[in-house]
C-alpha cells in the first residue's frame, strides 16, 4: 500500500493557491499509519537515539508513536505558552509573521541523541527553529524526519547549512 495514496490533498487551504497535504486520512487507516511509523523507525533503529523531539501538533502523533517503537523518550516542541513548567525557547520568522517554539528546560540533557520528527517539511522555518532550540541544550540532533516533503518550498535547502541529515517518506511536487 503506497503511503502517498492515503494522504488527502485539500486545494486552496488555508489560503488560495495552497495545496494542503492532510495526513488525517493516513492516520485513520490502521495499516497505513502502522506502515508509516514502521518505515520511519526502521531507518533509525540501532542509531543510538535517546529522544524523539516532535513539532506541534501533527508531529506529536508520528513522533510519539516512533518514540514508543524505538523505546526512546519523547519531547514535545510547542508553540509559546503551551507547556506548564519552565521552558526554553527560540523565536523565528515565518512567511506570515513571527512565532516561538518552546520545550521544557529539563527535556534534554548533555549527551542526548535527538531525532526531530514532524508531519511535513515545507519552507523549513519551524524545523530550523527546532534544530536551533535543541542546539543550545548540549544534546546532539542526529537527524530530521518527515512523513511528507514539499521540495518546491525549499525546506531541505534551508536546513542544509545546519548539517543535519533530512529524510522524508513521500514528496509532493508543487506547493
Amino acid at each position: 500500500m503506497p503511503i502517498k495514496s492515503l494522504i488527502r490533498t485539500i486545494p486552496h487551504y488555508p489560503k488560495p493557491g495552497v495545496m494542503f497535504r492532510d495526513i488525517t486520512t493516513l492516520l485513520k487507516d490502521p495499516l497505513g499509519f502502522r506502515l508509516t511509523v514502521s518505515e520511519l523507525c526502521t531507518r533509525y533503529r540501532g542509531k543510538g537515539i535517546t529522544k524523539i523531539a516532535a513539532i506541534e501538533s501533527r508531529g506529536f502523533i508520528v513522533g510519539a508513536a516512533m518514540a514508543a517503537m524505538l523505546e526512546t523518550g519523547f519531547v514535545p516542541l510547542r508553540k509559546r505558552g503551551k507547556l506548564p513548567a519552565e521552558t526554553v525557547g527560540h523565536d523565528y520568522e515565518l512567511e506570515y509573521g513571527a512565532d516561538r517554539l518552546e520545550m521544557h528546560v529539563d527535556a534534554l540533557a548533555d549527551g542526548d541523541q535527538v531525532l526531530v520528527a514532524d508531519d511535513v517539511l515545507a519552507t523549513g522555518g519551524t524545523a530550523e527553529a527546532a534544530l536551533k532550540l535543541i542546539e543550545g541544550t548540549g544534546a546532539t540532533v542526529v537527524g530530521c524526519c518527515f512523513v511528507i516533503e514539499l521540495p518546491a518550498l525549499g525546506g531541505r535547502t534551508r536546513l542544509e547549512p545546519m548539517r543535519v541529515p533530512v529524510f522524508s517518506l513521500v514528496q509532493f511536487e508543487g506547493d
